[in-house]
C-alpha cells in the first residue's frame, strides 16, 4: 500500500523515476543536490516506490518524543551535531555488522550552497569498501532516481570528477545554492 501511494503521489505532482537501483545489500548512497526541505520527501516517496529500506544520518537533536520515533521508524540513524571524529569509523562499523544497510547522505549537508561537499561518505564508502550509488533530483525535468554506481579507485581526485561530471546536468530546486564546483 505505501507503494502503491507512494508512486501515485509522485505521478500526481508529475515526478517520474529513472535508472535502475543496483542489486546488492550495501550501498553507501549520495543524494544530490539538496538545495530544499522537499529533496526529503521526495527521496522518501522513491525509495518506496522501489521498495528500498535506507539510513540516513539526521541531528540527535530531532529525537524527541514524538518526533524521534517517527523519524527512526523512517530509517534516522541519530548523530552528534559537529561530530566529526569516530563518525566514519561508526558508519563503517555499521557496514560491518549488518548483513545490509543502505545509507544515504546528502554530501552537501546543508540546504544552504556550499564551497565544498563534506568527504565523509567517501570515507566511509572507501573503509567499507562498498559501491557508492550516485542519487539525484532534478527539479527542472522532474526526474529523480540514480545515474550510475562507482566503485571507488582510492584516488580521490580522480573519484571526485567522475562524480562531478555525473551531476553537471542536474538541476536543483534552487540553482543558486548547488555549486557545481563543489566537489
Amino acid at each position: 500500500m505505501v507503494r502503491f501511494l507512494s508512486k501515485t503521489a509522485l505521478k500526481l505532482f508529475g515526478w517520474k523515476v529513472e535508472g535502475d537501483f543496483p542489486e546488492g545489500k550495501k550501498f553507501m548512497i549520495i543524494a544530490a543536490p539538496h538545495t530544499s526541505g522537499w529533496d526529503f520527501v521526495l527521496g522518501r516517496l522513491y525509495y518506496n516506490t522501489i521498495r528500498k529500506s535506507v539510513k540516513f544520518m539526521i541531528n540527535e537533536k530531532f529525537f524527541f518524543f514524538p518526533l524521534g520515533i517517527w523519524i527512526k521508524s523512517l530509517g534516522a540513524i541519530p548523530v552528534k551535531s559537529g561530530r566529526r571524529v569516530g563518525l566514519v569509523k561508526m558508519m563503517v562499523d555499521e557496514f560491518h555488522k549488518r548483513d545490509e544497510f543502505l545509507l544515504t547522505i546528502t554530501p552537501e549537508g546543508t540546504r544552504k550552497r556550499v564551497r565544498k561537499w563534506m568527504r565523509g561518505f567517501y570515507f566511509i564508502a572507501k573503509d567499507a569498501d562498498v559501491p557508492v550509488v550516485l542519487g539525484f533530483i532534478d527539479y527542472e525535468k522532474k526526474t529523480l532516481g540514480t545515474k550510475t554506481t562507482i566503485h571507488l579507485t582510492g584516488d580521490e581526485k580522480v573519484d571526485f570528477e567522475t562524480i562531478r561530471q555525473v551531476y553537471l546536468g542536474v538541476s536543483a530546486a534552487h540553482p543558486d545554492k548547488f555549486n557545481k564546483e563543489s566537489f
